[in-house]
């Protein structure tokens, strides 16, 4: 489907399968470090490390070599191309392409660490940006904090836009958040409608998010390092969910349970609504490893065809996802360009990242049973246990 302002064709979701230990965390981790780097880059001390920034540790080569990121996204209606590589020092590269038209005009290239071409047009102001930039810092960052209009979109998109969720979404302070901000209860009826939708009968629920105080004794393991925290705050949520259940005599009573009481499932569900809700009318890319974590097939399912609806994902939201559900290997729910698979090389370590496109792959093969016999690669070979007490 075409991206909202531009002639674009973009999918709205992909899956990822493979393995145990073949690399699918890793790539969401990827996402995660690029993610959170852009958005804390502004607040960097000089001299700062840039812990996110870690190599690939099974080559000599890599391992002295920056990390480098590249995304291709539109935000406003703008196609953008922005990169960087960097280690756990300093940035050594950057750039930031715009599409006006079908060539890309350059707003920022950065070389070796300090070395700067920038759009002609913009020169003068930039070069006093530049001056405001350290080693450790992005640009795209250090720019937009600096009020330059051409790289707030793309800034915005980084911090707005794109969320990574590692180990599921339950207890996602995000969440907790949005229900707490939620005056005028828009958020708790689409969750309502949400639950009601995934077969989860619950008349209503109340929020209460309070901001505790931790101890500053507390003491944090960091690095491998002990960090001594100061007045740590954390927002605590306190959540009742109410039940309508008939008696025998067929009278209706209310009834009240504690969040935590409820299953697992109900609980990612309640969670995963803000993420939705938000990602539906702004467009936003929601990257999650093992989306099936206490969740029935059938609800993934649901939630990949809500993305999948244009009447639901008006905005052309994302849903990119790994998963070890083979229920949802089917082309009649993805495109064989939707579905990807991780393979790691066992002799190198190195994880190789490819679609079922580059298959042959009929439109009526079953893509489960084709999976599970190891037609495209990327599953455990499991031995007989035979070895488990040899010497």
């Amino acid at each position: 489907r075409e991206a909202n302002n531009t002639n674009e064709r973009i999918l709205k979701t992909a899956a990822i399968y493979g393995a145990n230990a073949s690399g699918k965390t890793n790539l969401i981790k990827a996402f995660s470090a690029a993610i959170f780097m852009i958005r804390k880059s502004s607040s960097r001390q000089v001299g700062e490390k840039l812990l996110e920034m870690t190599p690939f540790a099974f080559d000599e080569k890599t391992i002295k070599e920056p990390c480098e990121f590249e995304f291709i996204f539109i935000s406003n209606g703008i196609k953008y191309d922005y990169g960087f590589s960097a280690d756990k020092d300093k940035v050594y590269e950057e750039y930031l392409y715009q599409y006006l038209s079908a060539k890309p005009t350059r707003i920022f290239e950065r070389e070796n660490v300090n070395e700067y071409k920038f759009i002609q047009s913009d020169e003068g102001k930039l070069n006093t940006i530049k001056s405001q930039n350290t080693e450790n810092k992005l640009f795209l960052s250090t720019a937009t904090m600096w009020n330059y209009p051409k790289t707030k979109d793309a800034f915005l998109w980084f911090a707005q836009n794109i969320d990574t969720y590692l180990g599921g979404v339950i207890s996602n302070e995000k969440s907790i958040e949005a229900y707490g901000n939620d005056e005028k209860e828009e958020l708790k009826k689409f969750t309502l409608r949400l639950l009601k939708e995934a077969d989860i009968f619950i008349k209503d629920f109340e929020v209460e998010v309070k901001e505790e105080n931790f101890d500053n004794d507390i003491v944090l393991l960091i690095n491998g390092k002990n960090v001594q925290t100061m007045g740590t705050k954390k927002k605590n949520a306190k959540i009742k969910m109410i039940h309508e259940i008939k008696d025998d005599k067929g009278e209706t009573r209310n009834y009240e349970l504690n969040y935590t009481n409820e299953s697992l499932g109900t609980q990612v569900i309640f969670s995963f609504a803000p993420i939705l809700k938000n990602a539906f009318e702004n467009g936003n890319v929601v990257i999650i490893d093992e989306i099936e974590r206490s969740l029935h097939p059938t609800l993934v399912e649901m939630i990949i065809n809500f993305f999948h609806n244009s009447k639901i994902n008006k905005k052309n939201a994302q849903l990119i996802f790994s998963t070890h559900d083979t229920n949802l290997l089917s082309l009649d729910l993805f495109r064989r360009d939707q579905i990807w698979f991780a393979e790691k090389d066992i002799k190198k370590g190195a994880t190789d990242i490819y679609p079922l496109d580059d298959f042959s792959v009929r439109k009526t093969e079953n893509i489960q049973k084709g999976y599970l016999n190891g037609r495209y690669g990327a599953i455990p070979f499991v031995a007989t246990g035979n070895s488990l007490w040899e010497d």
